[in-house]
C-alpha cells in the first residue's frame, strides 16, 4: 500500500484557487507537486459543497462538522500541530530549491 501524503491547507487552497481560475489539472498537480488527481477532485468537491472545514482535517481522520479537531485531546492536538509544522518546513524547502534552480537558470 502506498504512503499517505498530507498537504498543508495553503496548498489545498492554492490548488482550488488555480482550478477556479481555469488552470488545467495537470498543471496544478505539477506546480504544487500533488501526486493524485483524485485528491484535487476531492478538494474541489468539498469546496463546491461548502465543506471547506474538511481541508484542515488530518490524513486518515474524519470527523463530523462542528465536532472538528477541537474535540481532540491535547497529545493529539500537539501531534497534529507537529505534523503541520513539519509539512510547512518541507514546503519551504521545496520552494527554496525551486528558487535556487530558477536563479541558476538565469545566471
Amino acid at each position: 500500500m502506498g504512503k499517505r501524503v498530507s498537504y498543508p491547507v495553503e496548498v489545498k487552497l492554492k490548488a482550488i484557487e488555480m482550478r477556479l481560475a481555469g488552470v488545467p489539472v495537470k498543471e496544478v498537480m505539477e506546480a504544487l507537486q500533488i501526486r493524485n488527481h483524485t485528491q484535487l477532485k476531492t478538494w474541489m468537491r468539498w469546496h463546491r459543497n461548502g465543506e471547506s472545514y474538511r481541508l484542515a482535517q488530518p490524513v486518515g481522520q474524519t470527523y463530523t462538522h462542528q465536532k472538528g479537531p477541537h474535540s481532540q485531546d491535547t497529545p493529539s492536538k500537539l501531534q497534529a500541530e507537529n505534523r503541520y509544522l513539519k509539512q510547512q518546513i518541507e514546503v519551504l524547502k521545496k520552494y527554496k530549491e525551486l528558487e535556487r534552480e530558477w536563479y541558476q537558470k538565469l545566471y
